[in-house]
């Protein structure tokens, strides 16, 4: 068991040695679309990516209709085992919408022997998330 100072120590040494391991400018929040940003995941149970819609309802489901309508692309040309999410629930209690990959294996945050695994599939998933956005992000856009 980790107290409250040493589990965000651990945190924080990880994406410090995330971002000195993959030193790249993610997009994130920077999509341009309001609502839409891509997510990084890791906890004490699991690590996923993730692109979120969490825009009001409306210009959340003419987004999600289009990223719907690009889901074969997404799934044959970038990210087979990508999962969608048209209702998905926060911890808080707020739904978005939400595809995701998620790591298959079990992973902590507080174990650093999984960091290196977590590290290079973030790298990977995020990266072809990142190049099917930018492929099509002026149909996601319109």
């Amino acid at each position: 068991m980790f107290s409250k100072e040493e589990s965000r120590k651990l945190r924080e040494d990880f994406w410090i040695s995330f971002g000195k391991s993959f030193p790249r400018k993610w997009l994130l929040y920077n999509t341009k679309i309001k609502g839409l940003s891509f997510k990084f995941y890791f906890d004490t149970k699991k690590a996923f990516v993730c692109l979120d819609l969490e825009n009001d309802l409306e210009n959340r489901i003419n987004c999600w209709e289009k990223l719907e309508a690009l889901k074969n692309i997404l799934h044959s040309d970038y990210l087979p085992e990508a999962i969608y999410e048209e209702e998905f629930y926060l911890d808080n209690g707020k739904e978005i919408s939400r595809i995701y990959i998620p790591l298959e294996q079990k992973v902590s945050i507080h174990n650093k022997n999984n960091w290196r695994d977590v590290m290079e599939f973030f790298f990977e998933k995020m990266s072809f998330f990142e190049a099917f956005f930018e492929e099509y992000k002026d149909i996601i856009k319109s």
